[in-house]
C-alpha cells in the first residue's frame, strides 16, 4: 500500500476540517454530562435522547422521536425497551390508528428528566460560560443553521 504524498499544495488541514471539529468539539463537550446519565441513571446516549425529548415535548411516536432527534428506528426501539424495563416511560395503542404506539413518560420517568433537565442546564450554562454572551448566541445560531433547524 502506497501513502499518498503530502505537498506544498496539499492545503488540507485536518484540525481545521470543520466536521472533525464538530465532533471533536461535540464528544468533548458531551462527556461530564454522559457520565452523569450513564453512572447515576445506567442510560445510553440514545436513552437520554429519548427521554429528553418525552419530557420536552410530551407524548410522542417513536417515529416522531426519530425525525426530531434524527435517529434510527432501530436505536429508538432499543431505547424505549431499556427506559420501558426501568419504568420510565409506557406504551400505549393509538385509539385513531391501532398500529401507532404512543409513548409518554411515567412519574419515575419524569422525575429522572427534571433532575437531568436540571443538570443540563447548569453544564449548558458553564460550557457557555467559555465565551461572551455575544459569542454564544452566534455558536448557537451556527450550529443549529449547520443542523438544519433554522
Amino acid at each position: 500500500m502506497t501513502l499518498p504524498e503530502n505537498s506544498e499544495n496539499d492545503a488540507f488541514d485536518l484540525q481545521n476540517f470543520l466536521p472533525f471539529l464538530l465532533n471533536q468539539a461535540a464528544e468533548g463537550s458531551s462527556l461530564e454530562f454522559q457520565r452523569v446519565y450513564k453512572d447515576r441513571y445506567g442510560m445510553l446516549r440514545t436513552e437520554w435522547r429519548v427521554l429528553f425529548h418525552l419530557g420536552s415535548y410530551g407524548e410522542m411516536t417513536a417515529r416522531d422521536i426519530g425525525r426530531r432527534a434524527k435517529l434510527h428506528k432501530t436505536k429508538i426501539s432499543r431505547a424505549v425497551h431499556k427506559l420501558e424495563l426501568r419504568r420510565y416511560l409506557k406504551r400505549s395503542r393509538d385509539e385513531k390508528d391501532r398500529r401507532v404506539e404512543r409513548l409518554a413518560l411515567t412519574p419515575a420517568g419524569q422525575t429522572v428528566y427534571n433532575e437531568l433537565r436540571g443538570i443540563a442546564r447548569d453544564y449548558d450554562a458553564r460550557l457557555a460560560r467559555k465565551f461572551t454572551s455575544g459569542e454564544t448566541a452566534l455558536l448557537r445560531m451556527m450550529l443549529r443553521r449547520l443542523a438544519g433547524m433554522d
